[in-house]
């Protein structure tokens, strides 16, 4: 059996089968230092395949949920979870909910776009790791 890996900060040991994957203290990183850490090149890292794929769908590259990171403030937070990448590393993540303003062309109008974001900071503290980001439009 290969051992599950914890790739993030966050000191602690992913769920065994069945165990509950919700963290209950939380948030697990500091916002502030997530989002300067957004701001510099190549550190956000679209970690699981759901995320490259819920990314190309907003027409959208990593850079992009960066800055979307950066909108947040912390009121924004929702709770923090253990997630995995479906290769035997786990991450544990906090995850947000921004509502912003965008126009939207097809329409002609602006509307209230919803992002749903989880991400972890990687071990090396050098990357920004994003679980999902998509709207619950």
């Amino acid at each position: 059996m290969v051992p599950f890996k914890n790739l993030s900060t966050y000191n602690g040991n992913p769920p065994g089968n069945g165990e509950p994957r919700k963290i209950v203290v939380g948030p697990l990183y500091d916002l502030a230092k997530i989002q300067t850490l957004t701001a510099i090149p190549n550190s956000v890292q679209l970690w699981t395949a759901k995320s490259r794929r819920e990314v190309a769908n907003l027409t959208m590259d990593a850079a992009d949920v960066g800055g979307l990171i950066r909108e947040l403030v912390n009121r924004d937070y929702r709770d923090s979870e253990w997630c995995d990448n479906g290769k035997k590393a786990w991450a544990a993540c906090d995850a947000y909910s921004l509502t912003r303003s965008e126009f939207i062309p097809n329409a002609g109008k602006w509307f209230p776009v919803a992002y749903f974001l989880k991400f972890a900071e990687s071990k090396t503290g050098a990357l920004v790791l994003i679980v999902s980001c998509h709207t619950s439009n």
